[in-house]
């Protein structure tokens, strides 16, 4: 029998910040996979369970092009002609395109290059514990700390000129937060884009050291290189300030946790790991079936919208034992939290470089640290915005 979801959750129950709504939670234990009707009457699926999941983000029989992204599982649009992605913006195409735009970016990415600035995120971050202590012992992290740290070191990889860089938060937050009307979201994305732009054409007249200058010497236009910067910068900048904010909300909110932190900093790595998969900021993907895909018992027909809900594939019991868990000494790899395919996350090694510093050096800095509100009043992203996260989280700590 198809298990049919009647609705998309638009919210998290009360005093479950960290889990997804109950109502996927609910779905995935009846069926990995959900019959669902979109507001706009289309037929479509939702995914819940982590082997399909998988299979769906590794299969070329299911799309990632913006033009057949026509159905919301939240809104009716109505009966739109949806573009292309423009040119650059390679996470909302297919092969080869995609490829095209990924290969000259691959190797600018690489574990070890990543690991070489470390040294670099280790002296922002030193810089950013300071200012808090100087300013403290009471503050807003999401402002202090988790934003500026990401910020800067992506506009530094780019070549984006440090005084810059707020114009990117500001704006980033506006078209990724979920939190401004449909006039002021398109006029921000214009705003980067036009800034992006300007300084394609200053880096062309006098090139520096930095990913975006070495680009230039591809086959790749103006147009493409523009949308290829949106990506990166967006990317690099937005998912890792909302896993340093919601990362340590969660610790402070699971003390036993924190405190096994704390005692065996070598646990890093899998902490971050752990938090990666219990958070799942990039909560949930869309793909268009090409053609009819027999899946988990179904058939998925042709121009069918899923909706893969990674949050609840990475609290999958068939795949990590007590998922609902936050478990730093954790073995179990293999999260979806950085997507699986061709379409993984490019910047993972340096998210992970973020958070595998910053983290640790913010509990070792704030040995009391803890929440200067209680815990129903954070602020939290809505569950519509494309990554979930705290909006603010203010900390206070024992002078």
């Amino acid at each position: 029998m198809t298990h049919t979801l009647p609705s998309m959750p638009t919210s998290r129950q009360p005093g479950c910040p960290f889990d997804p709504p109950k109502e996927l939670i609910d779905a995935r234990e009846q069926s990995p996979i959900s019959h669902f009707t979109f507001p706009d009457g289309h037929q479509g699926w939702v995914v819940t369970g982590y082997e399909l999941t998988r299979q769906i983000l590794a299969d070329p029989r299911f799309s990632s092009r913006r033009e057949l992204m026509k159905h919301h599982p939240t809104v009716d649009y109505g009966d739109i002609e949806v573009p292309p992605a423009p040119p650059g913006e390679f996470l909302l195409m297919d092969e080869p395109q995609h490829g095209r735009y990924r290969k000259p970016l691959v190797g600018k990415f690489t574990v070890r290059r990543m690991r070489l600035l470390t040294e670099r995120v280790e002296q922002v971050t030193a810089e950013h514990l300071d200012a808090m202590e100087k300013a403290g012992p009471t503050v807003d992290l999401v402002t202090a700390f988790a934003k500026p740290i990401p910020a800067i070191v992506i506009c530094e990889l780019l070549g984006v000129p440090y005084e810059d860089r707020g114009f990117f938060q500001e704006n980033i937050d506006k078209f990724l937060g979920g939190e401004v009307g449909d006039e002021e979201l398109f006029a921000a994305y214009l705003a980067t884009q036009q800034y992006l732009a300007e300084l394609i054409t200053a880096k062309r007249a006098d090139p520096t050291d930095d990913v975006l200058s070495d680009l230039l010497n591809s086959d790749l236009t103006d147009e493409e290189l523009k949308g290829m910067a949106l990506i990166l910068l967006s990317a690099g900048f937005d998912t890792t300030a909302n896993m340093i904010a919601l990362g340590t909300f969660a610790l402070l909110q699971n003390p036993d946790q924190l405190a096994a932190l704390r005692a065996d900093p070598s646990l890093a790595d899998q902490a971050v790991e752990e938090l990666l998969r219990y958070l799942t900021v990039a909560k949930q993907f869309f793909r268009v079936a090409l053609e009819d895909v027999e899946l988990g018992g179904h058939t998925i027909k042709a121009g069918s919208t899923v909706v893969l809900s990674l949050s609840t594939a990475n609290r999958d019991p068939d795949r990590f034992t007590d998922p609902h868990r936050l478990d730093v000494h954790r073995q179990e790899g293999g999260h979806l939290a950085f997507s699986h395919g061709v379409h993984q996350c490019l910047g993972q090694q340096l998210a992970r470089v973020e958070l595998r510093v910053a983290l640790p050096a913010l509990l070792g800095r704030f040995p009391t640290l803890r929440l200067a509100v209680p815990a129903d009043e954070v602020a939290l992203r809505p569950e519509a915005a494309d990554i979930y996260g705290v909006k603010s989280l203010p900390v206070t700590w024992d002078a």
